[in-house]
C-alpha cells in the first residue's frame, strides 16, 4: 500500500465525496445528526479500511465488505438505521451523478483525456 496514494485518495475524497455525503446526509438525518465533520470521517475512514480490505481480499469480496462498511460508518457517524444509512448512500450517488452531469454540461470534466 502506497502512502502517498492513499493520502491523495483521501484528500480526493474528502473534496469530492464528503460533501456530496453531508448534503444527502443533512437531507435524510438531519441536520442536528448530518454533521460535516461527521461525512469527512466517513471519508477517511471508507478510503484507508477500503485500501487496507483491498491489498488483502479479492475484488468481489473487497467490494461486498466495502459496501457494508461504508453503510456501518453511515450509520454510525449519522446515528441512523441501516435502511437510512442505505438511503443515504444511494441519494448521495445520484446527487454525485446529477453534479457530475451538470459539470459535463457546462464543459468541466472530472477526467480529462488531454484531447
Amino acid at each position: 500500500m502506497d502512502l502517498v496514494s492513499l493520502l491523495i485518495r483521501v484528500v480526493v475524497g474528502i473534496i469530492v465525496v464528503a460533501p456530496v455525503l453531508w448534503l444527502a446526509g443533512r437531507g435524510l438525518a438531519g441536520k442536528e445528526k448530518a454533521k460535516f465533520t461527521d461525512a469527512i470521517w466517513i471519508v477517511v475512514l471508507g478510503t484507508v479500511i477500503g485500501a487496507m480490505v483491498g491489498e488483502f481480499a479479492g475484488i468481489m469480496l473487497s467490494a461486498i465488505i466495502m459496501f457494508v462498511v461504508w453503510l456501518a460508518l453511515i450509520r454510525h457517524f449519522f446515528d441512523c438505521g441501516w435502511a437510512k444509512a442505505l438511503l443515504i448512500a444511494i441519494v448521495a450517488v445520484i446527487i454525485f451523478v446529477i453534479i457530475v452531469m451538470i459539470l459535463g454540461v457546462i464543459g468541466i470534466g472530472i477526467i480529462s483525456l488531454g484531447i
